[in-house]
């Protein structure tokens, strides 16, 4: 049906945007350097301030008093350094102007009252300003590596109230950084254009996970390269250590499907250039994560030295990064969308070339393209149904961004709303059986239209996808491939065959799974918690739940197929198990198969 010769001569322009895409590498850019010894920066004073914080408030979930009460602490340190712009006998003082918001948000806790310190000090200039934030709050008690930050922030405030500076710095001392990063949404919802924003996170702990700068967003794409790398360059001139970066298959993972934790994901998710500096990697600590003064001291002056690099430089460019970064070398994002659209040429021609040939048979393809989008409906109903518990509160701590697992483990609750949702699919696919039956359509696909039909409703989603986010589209690039064979009868290989085919097409999503889970220590429910978290919260839309479930449907409508397929691939084996030898009414019986024909007689 499908036509082999076509289908290897559309290769042709993937070969001509390869090479484009190899003279398109740029290099990366040079990091800011600050000329500045951080020596300011006390670690072991950070560090006394830590365990006095530590054991005073150690009861820090998000809106609880022990929150509260750490907020009018900070409040007050901050307050204590003088006001901005005051003076003394002896001239210029600087000091910081405090102010404290009061808001509701969703939390690991459900709906709270939250509380946002910011401390502002003018710079010298009107250059945009520069941010460093930290949470408070904790899910467990104690997490004295997680309360690290906010004891490097007032060192940090402590260094700048006696500093000018050409821009202006501003201190933000958040809550809701335990899981749904409220505080740094409401930041960034309400400030003006910000140059750039460094979030402290653990810089005391005792185990280190690379890569210790993160740069990852909730939307798509990172920090700009060249925040990374200055902040990257500070921490190894500071500390003596390598940060890492995140490896080119994070990268393009993250880029594929945006899902990060920290608050600098929902920094870059709106536009403010936002890394994280934390000593244990994007995880976070463990609640009783060992600290050091040295570790402190070390991590907190490369934040210094950041900061003071930035200040005296151009400002950081507001685009995210969306290119990949390969050996040095950085491919643009525009690059990988030619080569994404030529790899979906081959198909889409083939694909195009079999729907005429079945048209001119006067085959129902309209019809099984109709039964392959109605597969989509099952998992439809189910992400519905997780959108409507989340929407009514049923699921009460569903965060608007990804949770860690330590943070929202699974529980009775989360055991309850997954087995209700996997419920929820089970009825709606047994009521798609009865609706696909009073269409007259019937469960099991006719092998010979339902293939390519399958496969030109997946080229529509890979086209709509691509339009929106070429990375992602890539997760479909090896489906629409190796399910053409699924489309031709003559080809197709048996059940077994059939079977590992779809389950081929699944690896790039695997793939992705697995990397998520062990990025963030997930197991087998945890995945499943999570899945149900991100629709619950919103993470994942009403649009992209339709996108899913249409290319879940599309597996499901070739794992139907494949499981219709016959036992062995066709012409293999005769009735009997024998191999076929001879020709035969049911085979092939054109001119030439039963001996010569005149004309080639007098040949």
């Amino acid at each position: 049906m499908l036509n082999g010769r076509l289908y290897r001569a559309a290769y042709g322009p993937f070969l001509f945007v390869l090479a484009i895409a190899a003279f398109s590498l740029a290099p990366r850019p040079h990091p800011f350097v600050s000329t500045l010894a951080p020596d300011a920066f006390e670690g072991g004073r950070a560090l006394s301030e830590l365990r006095s914080l530590g054991s005073r408030f150690p009861d820090r979930r998000p809106g609880s008093p022990g929150d509260d009460a750490l907020a009018a602490d900070v409040a007050r340190t901050l307050e204590g350094l003088g006001g901005a712009g005051a003076h003394s006998p002896e001239g210029w003082v600087g000091g910081f102007a405090v102010r404290t918001e009061h808001f509701e948000a969703q939390t690991i806790d459900g709906e709270r009252s939250l509380s946002t310190v910011t401390a502002q000090r003018p710079g010298s200039t009107s250059a945009t300003p520069i941010v460093i934030l930290a949470h408070r709050d904790a899910a467990a008690r104690g997490s004295l590596a997680e309360l690290s930050g906010t004891a490097a922030l007032l060192e940090l405030a402590r260094v700048f109230a006696a500093r000018e500076t050409k821009r202006t710095i501003i201190l933000v001392s958040t809550s809701g950084g335990s899981g749904g990063d409220a505080g740094a949404a409401r930041l960034a919802g309400r400030h003006g254009p910000l140059d750039a924003a460094i979030v402290l996170g653990d810089l005391a702990g005792a185990r280190t996970r690379r890569p210790l700068v993160v740069p990852f967003s909730d939307g798509l794409g990172s920090a700009p390269l060249q925040l990374q790398r200055t902040v990257a360059d500070a921490i190894t001139h500071e500390v003596g250590s390598d940060p890492g970066a995140p490896s080119p298959l994070g990268q393009l993972l993250h880029l594929v499907f945006p899902l990060a934790v920290g608050e600098q994901a929902v920094l870059n998710a709106d536009g403010v250039p936002a890394v994280l500096v934390q000593v244990s990697g994007e995880p976070g600590p463990r609640p009783r994560e060992r600290v050091g003064a040295e570790r402190l001291q070390g991590y907190g002056r490369a934040v210094l030295s950041a900061v003071d690099a930035l200040d005296t430089a151009p400002d950081i460019s507001r685009s995210m990064q969306t290119s990949v970064l390969l050996a040095h070398q950085t491919i643009p994002a525009w690059a990988v969308r030619l080569l994404v659209i030529t790899l979906l040429f081959p198909p889409l021609v083939a694909a195009a070339d079999g729907l005429a040939r079945l048209r001119r048979r006067r085959m129902p393809v309209g019809r099984w393209s109709m039964w392959s989008a109605s597969c989509a409906l099952p998992f439809f109903g189910a992400a519905l149904f997780a959108i409507l518990l989340g929407r009514l509160g049923v699921i009460e701590a569903a965060p608007p961004v990804p949770v860690l697992p330590s943070a929202l483990p699974v529980d009775g609750q989360a055991i309850t709303a997954t087995v209700a949702i996997l419920l929820a699919f089970t009825l709606a696919w047994l009521l798609w059986g009865v609706l696909v039956r009073r269409l007259g359509w019937g469960t099991r696909p006719d092998p010979e239209v339902a293939g390519l039909s399958m496969v030109l409703v997946l080229l529509a989603i890979s086209l709509l996808v691509w339009l929106s986010n070429p990375f992602t589209a890539l997760l479909l690039i090896p489906a629409v491939h190796l399910w053409l064979l699924l489309a031709s009868p003559e080809v197709r290989p048996g059940r077994v065959g059939s079977l590992a085919l779809v389950a081929a097409a699944l690896t790039p999503l695997v793939l992705l799974i697995a990397f998520y889970a062990h990025q963030f220590g997930l197991g087998l429910g945890g995945i499943a918690w999570t899945a149900v978290l991100l629709l619950a919260g919103g993470h994942v839309g009403f649009a992209g739940a339709l996108l899913w479930s249409l290319a879940l449907g599309c597996v499901a409508a070739a794992a139907l197929l494949a499981v219709r397929a016959p036992a062995a691939p066709p012409g293999s084996e005769s009735g009997d198990g024998a191999a076929v030898t001879i020709r035969g009414p049911m085979s092939y019986a054109g001119p030439g198969s039963l001996g010569g024909t005149e004309s080639a007689l007098r040949r």
